[in-house]
């Protein structure tokens, strides 16, 4: 039995059933998935009627024209190309698209460009992971991010929506996938330039650039396919303690070429020096002694930095900081960004030094107290500190002046009388001396009193004899009192003319000895006695009196006569 579709095709004329159903459903071969030229005959609400030749007229979606919002960008009687994607539908139109017929026009462009390794213009138009999308005229594309520019793009929004040239790198129309690269074409481009520009590159030259990257010691500029070093110093003549105060990544700056190796291609570069030298005239705007209020700008353990007006910056020595604070480092005295007052001491152009006095601009402390306290008048103030050889005492809140050990007491010694004194302790005292060069006030709190030795003093000669009183007795000498109040010492030698009596030890403490006066100290209150001395004068006036080197007599016989004598008269 025959089949019915041999019957159908017998029914037919032998003619193929499957072609023919094939055209009344919409599925001829011969026009499905082609690009066809086509006019437009009117347009509707939705769809742009079409004329593309065939029995049936085609419609093409208004969408396909324009975004949301927008008039589509179509009129009736424009030609245009459009891709048929089904033949008719149920409604007998002819199913158009305008954005296929685009992207095949373009898939075949593409595909040439990318075999003769051409550049192709897209423009980036969306996000995805890992990258953007870019239409390429219809076709489009995956830009990765690495691929997006030469370095890593912060942000990408001014590239968006910007026609712009791209390096196809694959592509497979089978699974519609193209990658391209911006980096590629910047790459080359940056490469036709470098070397555009080496060779024309000369010392002095000013340059356009931006800022690459930024270093502790510097920034580096890209100069259009070459980098050039913008050393910290060379960017302002200000002080600049780091580049990111001035600079930053992506930031336009104009530079000049100071340095150029063309063995190394190294490049150096400068911005300040496109600005006038504040160095210039500092020495007539800034002789010694004037004074300048200025801003710290750095602070070193051997003193600060002030900045007179941008680019100029002179040193105040730690010794020009503070009349009183000595051994203080700068940072307790001064801050950064402080406004302070300085005077000029010196200025060197030629070094680009200005020496700075922060202490001159101030009344000298020594100076103001002379001024105020004459010496012999009486002060008064806090023990701010006890050492081994004294006390110093607060006079003002910048300045101590000293009493030393010596200037406690008339009577006791200077260990015993600092032991009556604690700091904090409020005592009254004298000036004795004021050298304002030397920073130093002396001050004595015995000579509130008057010495009780004066008298005693004023009344003892040297060469007189007087009755002493040992109060100590010490190998070298034995230690005395005259009068009660004076001091005296004996040497051992000078314990008694004959060498075997030399002994300190033959006297006792409270023992009275007759002892004359060698030397009288009228500063230290002290008086250096010998005994020995008295007697050999004794013995001279004794042979003077009793007898002579003529008379026969033994010296024995004469002081021994004249001993007798002394004692009957007593």
């Amino acid at each position: 039995m025959a089949s019915a579709t041999t019957q159908t095709a017998d029914h037919f004329g032998g003619e193929d059933f499957a072609s023919l159903l094939d055209e009344t459903l919409g599925r001829d071969t011969g026009f499905d998935g082609s690009v066809v030229s086509g006019r437009v005959i009117r347009l509707t609400d939705e769809f742009a009627i079409v004329d593309v030749g065939l029995k049936s007229e085609g419609r093409v979606s208004l969408k396909e024209f324009g975004p949301p919002g927008v008039a589509p960008d179509v009129k009736p009687g424009d030609v245009i190309e459009l891709y048929v994607e089904r033949y008719e539908d149920r409604d007998g139109l002819i199913v158009l698209s305008r954005e296929k017929a685009r992207r095949e026009e373009a898939w075949t462009s593409l595909e040439k460009a990318f075999e003769g390794n051409q550049r192709v213009n897209g423009t980036i138009y969306g996000r995805v992971k890992g990258g953007f999308t870019v239409d390429l005229g219809g076709a489009m594309a995956f830009l990765p991010g690495s691929q997006v520019d030469i370095r890593p793009v912060r942000d990408v929004g001014p590239l968006m929506g910007v026609p712009q040239p791209f390096q196809i790198l694959k592509m497979d129309r089978a699974r519609g996938n193209i990658v391209v690269s911006r980096r590629a074409v910047l790459e080359e481009t940056r490469a036709e330039q470098r070397s555009e520009l080496i060779q024309g590159l000369k010392e002095g030259m000013i340059l356009d650039g931006v800022v690459k990257n930024i270093t502790d010691y510097g920034a580096f500029v890209d100069l259009g396919g070459v980098d050039g070093l913008l050393h910290v110093t060379d960017i302002a003549w200000k002080r600049i303690n780091h580049p990111s105060e001035a600079l930053q990544i992506g930031q336009p700056v104009r530079v000049q070429v100071i340095r150029f190796n063309s063995d190394t291609q190294r490049i150096s570069l400068g911005m300040k020096q496109l600005e006038a030298d504040p160095w210039e005239n500092v020495a007539i705007k800034y002789p010694p002694g004037a004074r300048y209020t200025g801003r710290v700008t750095n602070i070193t353990d051997y003193g600060a930095f002030v900045e007179l007006e941008p680019g100029v910056e002179g040193l105040v020595h730690v010794s020009e900081m503070s009349w009183t604070k000595k051994n203080v480092h700068p940072g307790k005295i001064v801050a950064t960004s402080q406004e302070v007052d300085v005077m000029v001491l010196d200025v060197d152009s030629g070094k680009r030094r200005i020496s700075l006095g922060l202490k001159q601009v101030q009344r000298n402390p020594w100076e103001l107290f002379a001024e105020e306290h004459k010496v012999g008048s009486i002060v008064e103030g806090e023990i701010r500190n006890i050492t081994e050889f004294g006390l110093f005492v607060g006079l003002s809140a910048d300045i101590d002046g000293m009493v030393h050990m010596s200037d406690l007491s008339w009577d006791e010694t200077g260990e015993a009388a600092m032991a009556h004194y604690e700091k904090g302790q409020v005592v009254q005292a004298k000036v004795l001396d004021i050298d304002v060069e030397k920073e130093r006030i002396s001050l004595g709190i015995k000579q509130l009193q008057d010495d009780p030795a004066a008298d005693a003093l004023g009344k003892v000669q040297k060469g007189a004899v007087v009755t002493c009183i040992v109060t100590a007795v010490q190998s070298n000498g034995i230690e005395v009192k005259v009068d009660d109040v004076l001091t005296g010492f004996i040497r051992r030698a000078e314990l008694a003319r004959d060498k075997a009596d030399q002994r300190p030890e033959r006297f006792a403490v409270g023992e009275r000895v007759d002892a004359k006066v060698v030397t009288v100290d009228r500063a230290a209150r002290k008086l250096a006695l010998t005994i020995r001395g008295r007697e050999v004068e004794e013995d001279k006036q004794a042979i003077n009196e009793y007898g002579s080197s003529d008379s026969g007599a033994s010296l024995g016989d004469i002081l021994g006569a004249a001993i007798r004598r002394r004692n009957s008269e007593g």
